[in-house]
C-alpha cells in the first residue's frame, strides 16, 4: 500500500479558527493544492461564506482565506492508504502532524473544525490527549468530499455557516 504524505498548511499567524481534513485526496496530492477534486464542495463552501470561490486562482482563494482568519491543514502528516478514501487509510501507518506546536504558534485560533469524521476521529486519537484540556472548541462538520454526497450542498453550507461566529468574534 502507498504511503501518501501531506503539504503545508494554509495559514498564518494571525489565524483565528482552523479547518482540518485527514489526508488530501489523490488529486490534491497531484496539484499540491487542498480540495483540488472539482466535484470536492470546500472552494464552493469558501466561496459562499468568505468570497474564496473555486472560480479564483488558488493562490488568490489562499490569501482570502487567510485574509478572513482561517487556516487550513490535515490531521495526518502521512499515513498509507489505497487511492483517496479514508475508509482506506490504514489506521496503524498514521503519523500525525505536529499541530501541538502549530497552535502553540498560533494562539488566537480558539475552534477547530473537522471537515469530516476521519479528521475528526484522527484529532481525537493522535492529537487531542497532548493539548490542555478545554483549551479549543472542537466541532466536526459534514465532509465536502464528494464520497459523501448523502447530504445536498445547501444542507452542507449551511452546516459550514458555524464557522462565521469565530470570525465575527474577531471584528469585535
Amino acid at each position: 500500500m502507498p504511503v501518501v504524505r501531506s503539504f503545508a498548511p494554509i495559514a498564518d499567524v494571525s489565524a483565528r479558527l482552523l479547518i482540518l481534513g485527514s489526508m488530501p485526496g489523490i488529486e490534491s496530492l497531484r496539484t499540491g493544492q487542498y480540495y483540488a477534486h472539482p466535484r470536492n464542495a470546500f472552494w464552493r463552501i469558501m466561496g459562499d461564506l468568505v468570497g474564496a470561490s473555486p472560480e479564483m486562482p488558488y493562490a488568490a482563494r489562499t490569501r482570502r482565506l487567510k485574509k478572513a482568519g482561517i487556516a487550513v491543514w490535515d490531521v495526518l502528516a502521512a499515513c498509507a492508504r489505497e487511492g483517496s478514501l479514508d475508509a482506506a487509510i490504514d489506521r496503524r501507518s498514521i503519523i500525525a502532524n505536529d499541530l501541538v506546536s502549530f497552535l502553540a504558534r498560533r494562539p488566537d485560533i480558539r475552534h477547530v473544525f473537522f471537515n469530516g469524521a476521519t479528521a475528526e476521529r484522527c484529532f481525537r486519537v493522535h492529537v487531542q490527549p497532548a493539548l490542555e484540556a478545554g483549551a479549543l472548541k472542537l466541532v466536526r462538520l459534514p465532509s465536502t468530499s464528494p464520497a459523501h454526497a448523502a447530504r445536498a450542498y445547501a444542507d452542507k453550507l449551511q452546516a459550514w455557516r458555524v464557522i462565521l461566529e469565530p470570525l465575527a468574534e474577531k471584528q469585535k
